[in-house]
């Protein structure tokens, strides 16, 4: 004997299975890209007011981390790079996966080299631990061609995360 179902399938049910199969996909691509296309290392960020640097490339492009900050222990941070597939696109990230960092930052400075900034943020606090993040006032940074910095004043000390996207000077023939 066979069963016959009569059930309609509701937009939310297709709106939810469809966002849960574009998560999916899109975590398979990313994991699945070659290491010379992206990379995430992980840091110490010191205290102690000195000024310090942390660095990471691919291929011909480079992000650099410029910092100093004061308070509490090290913190264990985070730097991702990547480069689109067409090569255009070479994108930085340096962050604390623990969401907000308890340093005061005296200043920071991320740099891209072989490329020039299209998009750049700065927050006081990251994504992690149940928060959410939380951008920095437009006034207390500033963004130049290829950096990003503190400005001197303004600045209220807080950083948890910088992202910076820039275009490369890739050329066609």
């Amino acid at each position: 004997m066979a069963c016959k179902h009569d059930t309609k399938i509701q937009p939310a049910t297709v709106f939810i299975w469809g966002t849960v199969l574009l998560i999916l996909s899109s975590t398979l691509t990313f994991s699945g890209a070659s290491a010379e296309r992206s990379k995430t290392v992980e840091f110490n960020v010191k205290p102690g007011g000195v000024v310090h640097t942390f660095s990471e490339k691919i291929k011909d492009y480079e992000c650099i981390f410029t910092y100093a900050s004061q308070g509490g222990t090290n913190e264990q941070w985070q730097m991702s790079v990547g480069l689109s597939d067409d090569e255009r696109l070479f994108s930085c990230s340096v962050w604390r996966p623990q969401g907000k960092s308890y340093l005061f930052f005296t200043q920071f400075k991320a740099e891209i080299k072989g490329a020039k900034i299209e998009y750049a943020s700065a927050y006081s606090q990251a994504t992690g631990g149940g928060q959410a993040d939380v951008a920095l006032k437009p006034e207390e940074f500033k963004i130049g061609e290829t950096t990003v910095t503190h400005t001197e004043g303004k600045f209220r000390a807080e950083l948890s995360k910088l992202t910076v996207i820039g275009r490369t000077r890739h050329d066609e023939l």
